[in-house]
């Protein structure tokens, strides 16, 4: 038995350094691009980083503009393409603001670097999480999470985790909170779990999605996990009530928000969440029918 857990392990160590070879392959091809504007044949474009890193510096030095969408003549860092509007929670920017200490480049590069380095860490939770089901299904998981297979010329053998390294997307980072979340919960942690899920939440689309997960995973210790999510949320994003901040949140619902495209790099959170799931599903239902009745 010990000797299969073993082989179980190795077999699993081996799977996640291909993989994570595989997808360093997709880096290195998306590398070139962030060393300056990105360009894909209709000119230069904005980058999803550059949007996170002006927003920080709007956050803490005029935090009334932090969803202002355009140029200010405030002292701000000058980053071209001008970026887009912020779309995500506040609570975001406090996570990304210690990369204001450097310039924009250094920080973009930095960025994807540790997202890059978030691969592995993010290949044991789904082994942990997923070590009592089929290690068939478990690999497939995997694969589709960590690799993402979709390869395009130019492109390396994942379009989403390309446009991931090329745009400065956030969803890898959002994809290792969620399941350091379910994780923790897993393990009998509700506070730092609740904790997590709550750094893990600033973009809401995902955030609702893996509440079911999160409940889950917290089933037994709900009154301390669930609580301590919704206090820690609030306190992470009470910058929101800021004036001129307030007004620039609700602008950004009503107006961008519930218009922004569903781009590739969002497909990793999604098909986590969705595999997790599927996988637990029959559990999750017996849970609810045991809390129901």
């Amino acid at each position: 038995m010990l000797h299969r857990f073993k082989s179980k392990k190795m077999l699993f160590a081996l799977a996640v350094v291909i993989i994570v070879a595989l997808n360093l392959y997709t880096f290195s091809v998306a590398y070139p691009t962030i060393k300056g504007p990105v360009n894909f044949g209709n000119g230069d474009l904005p980058r999803d980083f550059s949007v996170y890193y002006l927003a920080a510096w709007r956050m803490w030095h005029n935090p009334s503009q932090t969803f202002t969408v355009g140029t200010l003549n405030d002292g701000e860092p000058a980053i071209y393409p001008a970026p887009t509007p912020y779309k995500y929670l506040p609570s975001f920017l406090v996570l990304i603001t210690p990369l204001l200490s450097l310039s924009y480049y250094q920080a973009f590069w930095v960025f994807d670097l540790l997202q890059f380095i978030l691969l592995p860490l993010i290949a044991f939770l789904l082994y942990k999480l997923l070590e009592n089901k089929n290690p068939s299904l478990a690999f497939l998981v995997l694969i589709a999470v960590v690799l993402l297979p979709y390869p395009m010329a130019g492109r390396g053998l994942s379009v989403s985790y390309f446009m991931s390294w090329a745009e400065g997307q956030a969803k890898i980072l959002l994809t290792f909170l969620l399941l350091l979340s379910f994780y923790l919960g897993y393990k009998g942690k509700p506070l730092l779990s609740g904790v997590v899920f709550a750094l893990g939440a600033f973009d809401p689309r995902f955030a609702l999605l893996g509440l079911p997960l999160f409940l889950f995973y917290n089933r037994t210790k709900l009154k301390t996990a669930f609580p301590t999510m919704v206090l820690v949320l609030l306190a992470f994003n009470f910058i929101v009530f800021y004036p001129g901040v307030y007004q620039g949140f609700i602008g950004m619902i009503l107006g961008s928000g519930d218009t922004t495209p569903f781009y590739t790099p969002s497909y990793i959170p999604l098909i986590m969440l969705l595999c997790l799931l599927a996988v637990n599903a029959k559990q999750i239902v017996d849970t609810v029918k045991k809390a129901v009745t």
